[in-house]
């Protein structure tokens, strides 16, 4: 492969400039979402039979594959009781009203109940906390039942499990595992921008960008690590079963007939793409064929010129080197 005008130490740049989210705002982010952690921390000290026993940071800031877009934080709160209600609506009202019990000093329209999570509004900093329930029955490795943002129905998950999965990974391949997942899903997100129809959740994408990574790919080079994965996804078309055996034996799986599976990396019994059809495979296979096709031209251009044509295929317009 030929990267005499972008190569790797382009794609890197271009991933800092205008693909991660900035440190400082990380950073920033993080501890707001520590201040509700221990205001809810220390609302429990004083009050140990309340209904939340735990919140903390999750989604893509917790497991640092958070892009530049990222306007709000994700977290997930335990909630344990026999006054808790099952429905899922009661549910997020309930957690709506401890919330606002543990944060006293905010208004009502501060703690809105949405439908399958509530949003925390900070007026200093303008950042929303979201925050999604979790019932809790007391497991030691903290799995519980999360309302499940696709559907509105209850999944058994493992939060902490689920950050300790992407981590090691992490560890085996520092920095560029959790870079080359940041760009396929600004690709995504471009694909999404320009079809409102297509589907491919950030879940999804680590999901696949973990098999390549234990089944021996390397991250460093990233044209490279972006080809792979999206020749990955046209050669096997989606269609193997994605299963790891962090936290169970592939025994354990149960058979699925769905279109695409790729499993839950903490919950055998939960196929993580179980709502996608063929034709949103299809949709992705595809994608995944065309920018395949303009990194392989964007690696054969003569100029420049042609070059960043080829790579804005891939990430857009705001490509620029």
């Amino acid at each position: 492969m030929s990267k005499l005008h972008i190569g790797h130490n382009e794609i890197a740049r271009f991933a800092i400039d205008k693909v991660n989210l900035p440190k400082d705002k990380a950073d920033s982010y993080r501890e707001q979402a520590s201040r509700v952690r221990e205001k809810v921390k220390s609302y429990l000290v004083d009050h140990p039979d309340f209904a939340l026993k735990k919140i903390l940071l999750s989604g893509s800031l917790a497991k640092g594959t958070a892009l530049k877009t990222l306007n709000d934080i994700d977290m997930a709160c335990y909630i344990s009781g026999s006054e808790a209600p099952r429905d899922v609506s009661d549910l997020v009202v309930y957690l709506a009203e401890k919330l606002r019990t543990a944060f006293p000093n905010m208004s009502s329209d501060q703690v809105k109940a949405n439908t399958y999570s509530v949003t925390i509004s900070f007026k200093g900093s303008g950042l929303d906390v979201d925050v999604v329930p979790i019932l809790y029955y007391g497991d030691p490795n903290w799995y519980g039942n999360l309302i499940s943002q696709d559907d509105g129905s209850y999944l058994e998950t493992s939060i902490p499990r689920h950050l300790e999965f992407i981590r090691k990974r992490k560890k085996e391949q520092d920095q560029h595992f959790a870079q080359v997942i940041r760009l396929a899903k600004f690709w995504s997100r471009k694909i999404k921008s320009e079809n409102p129809d297509f589907r491919f959740k950030s879940f999804m994408v680590e999901l696949l960008m973990s098999k390549l990574l234990d089944k021996g790919q390397d991250f460093s080079d990233y044209p490279e690590a972006l080809q792979s994965f999206f020749t990955y996804i046209a050669t096997s078309g989606l269609k193997e079963l994605i299963v790891f055996d962090d936290y169970y034996t592939s025994s354990q799986v149960p058979s699925y007939s769905d279109p695409v599976r790729i499993i839950d990396p903490v919950n055998p019994k939960n196929n993580a793409s179980k709502l996608y059809t063929t034709s949103n495979a299809a949709a992705i296979i595809e994608a995944a064929i065309e920018a395949g096709d303009a990194i392989d031209s964007a690696l054969m251009a003569t100029t420049k010129e042609k070059t960043v044509y080829y790579w804005q295929k891939v990430f857009g317009t705001s490509f620029q080197i």
